[in-house]
C-alpha cells in the first residue's frame, strides 16, 4: 500500500511540473517508454532494487538508457527519483502517471483480446461503441490470444464483456447440469 502512495505522489508531482498539455503529452509518451523498458528488462529492475549499488551509478544507468529517448523534463525527473532512492519505483511511478493522465484527460483504456486478428473497421466500431457508452475518449489496446478458441473478451473501466467460446460452453454445461427433465422409464 505504501508503494502505491509513493508512486501516485511522484506521478502527481510530475503531472504538476508539466505546465501545459503539450508537455503532459510528451511526458506521457516518455512514461510509456519507461514502463515498457521496465517490464521488458528484468535485469534493470534487479539493479534498481539492489541497495549495494550507489545512486550515482543507478542515475548513470538510467541516463544511458533513457537519456536520448525522453524529453529533458522526464530525464530530470528520472534522475530526481533515482537520487531520492526511489529507483525501485520507476515502473510504478510511470504507470501511475499514465493512469493519472487518463483520469485528468477523460480517457478510458479499453483492452480487447481476440482469437484472430481483427480488421481496423471492426476495432473502430468497438471504439465508437465504448465512447458512446462511457462518454469518454477511448484508448484501445488489442491483443491476439492464440489460446482462445473463438470470440473475444473486452474490458474497460470496471466492466468486462466476455464473449469467448469457452465461456459460452461453460454456460451451456451449467444449464445441462441442472437437469430440469427427469427420466420417465
Amino acid at each position: 500500500m505504501e508503494d502505491y502512495k509513493v508512486n501516485t505522489n511522484y506521478a502527481k508531482a510530475l503531472f504538476l511540473a508539466t505546465e501545459n498539455a503539450e508537455q503532459q503529452r510528451a511526458v506521457l509518451e516518455d512514461m510509456r517508454v519507461v514502463a515498457r523498458v521496465c517490464v521488458q528488462n528484468r535485469e534493470l529492475g534487479v539493479v534498481m532494487a539492489n541497495p549495494t549499488i550507489k545512486e550515482c551509478k543507478k542515475a548513470a544507468i538510467i541516463a544511458d538508457i533513457f537519456g536520448s529517448s525522453v524529453s529533458r523534463l522526464s530525464a530530470l525527473f528520472l534522475d530526481f527519483v533515482v537520487r531520492k532512492r526511489r529507483a525501485v519505483n520507476l515502473r510504478g511511478i510511470a504507470e501511475a502517471y499514465i493512469k493519472l493522465y487518463r483520469e485528468r484527460n477523460n480517457i478510458v483504456l479499453t483492452e480487447v483480446s481476440t482469437s484472430e486478428a481483427v480488421d481496423a473497421a471492426t476495432l473502430s466500431d468497438v471504439v465508437r461503441l465504448v465512447a458512446d457508452y462511457t462518454g469518454k475518449e477511448v484508448e484501445m489496446v488489442h491483443t491476439v490470444d492464440r489460446n482462445m478458441i473463438g470470440g473475444f473478451c473486452m474490458t474497460f473501466e470496471n466492466n468486462m464483456y466476455d464473449a469467448r467460446m469457452r465461456t459460452q460452453l461453460q454456460k451451456l454445461r451449467r444449464e445441462f447440469d441442472k437437469n430440469m427433465y427427469e427420466r420417465k422409464l
